[in-house]
């Protein structure tokens, strides 16, 4: 564990996982409502394995510093609790904060699970220095705003998941081209977590596997070059073919 501060001078504990050689780039883990549980520990371990500093921000610290909460009905209500306390702002202020830490290891890719998932979304278009997003059954993305996204994103849902229903996660899927998404047979919310009830060893390894090809691809590939303005400077392009055509050469109805 080691100390960040955000840029509202709020000060916060992370757990860092460090590769044993060169680190290819950086993963940025984004907790879900339980806290930095033994299961976030494990994969940010399993990152730094790979070849990444891996970095956990510890986003309840602002409500209930150093709080781990057990995978029940009680700590799940508790989680609730300490989400709506801390925050959308804050806590991607304390995000933020984590990747710019990392970004000492290279490019900086964001992984979130549950709210932790739903951060990792709004991540992708409100912070600064990510390479690429990947949301595990992200809470709220379906209601989330149609922005397109600044950086490729990548989510996980599960066909059974009761909290981010099948329809809706089919309807997110037809609405957001910009988004790959994929959904896992049998999988349920909380499927990539070792720890829980609702772990599914199949989906985990398959959704595992996209996103390390995922990471693999944008942060120690080359980042997608993001132009802006397209239409303004295929318009531009155009007005000027215009310009150098002769006036005899204007296909339009003849004028009266």
């Amino acid at each position: 564990m080691f100390q960040l501060t955000a840029a509202d001078g709020h000060g916060l504990s992370a757990y860092r996982a460090e590769p044993n050689d060169d680190a290819k780039g950086a993963v940025v883990l984004i907790h879900d409502m339980f806290g930095i549980t033994d299961d976030v520990r494990a994969a940010a371990d399993d990152f730094a394995a790979r070849g990444y500093l891996a970095i956990v921000p510890a986003l309840f610290d602002r409500a209930a510093p150093g709080t781990v909460l057990a995978y029940d009905e009680e700590g799940f209500a508790k989680g609730v609790t300490l989400v709506e306390e801390v925050g959308r702002e804050p806590a991607l202020n304390d995000i933020q904060a984590a990747v710019d830490a990392a970004r000492e290891a290279g490019k900086v890719a964001v992984v979130g699970y549950s709210w932790g998932g739903f951060l990792a979304y709004e991540a992708a278009n409100q912070l600064r220095g990510l390479a690429c997003a990947i949301a595990y059954y992200p809470l709220g993305v379906v209601g989330a705003g149609a922005e397109k996204r600044r950086v490729p994103t990548l989510i996980h849902f599960g066909a059974t998941d009761p909290l981010v229903p099948v329809d809706q996660a089919q309807r997110f899927r037809d609405q957001r081209p910009d988004v790959s998404a994929f959904t896992y047979e049998g999988a349920t919310h909380g499927f990539a977590s070792a720890g829980r009830a609702t772990y599914h060893a199949a989906a985990t390894c398959e959704a595992q596997a996209r996103t390390q090809f995922w990471i693999g691809q944008f942060v120690e590939g080359q980042a997608p070059v993001q132009l802006k303005n397209a239409g303004a400077y295929a318009q531009a392009k155009t007005e000027k073919k215009k310009a150098k055509a002769p006036a005899g050469d204007d296909l339009g109805p003849p004028l009266d």
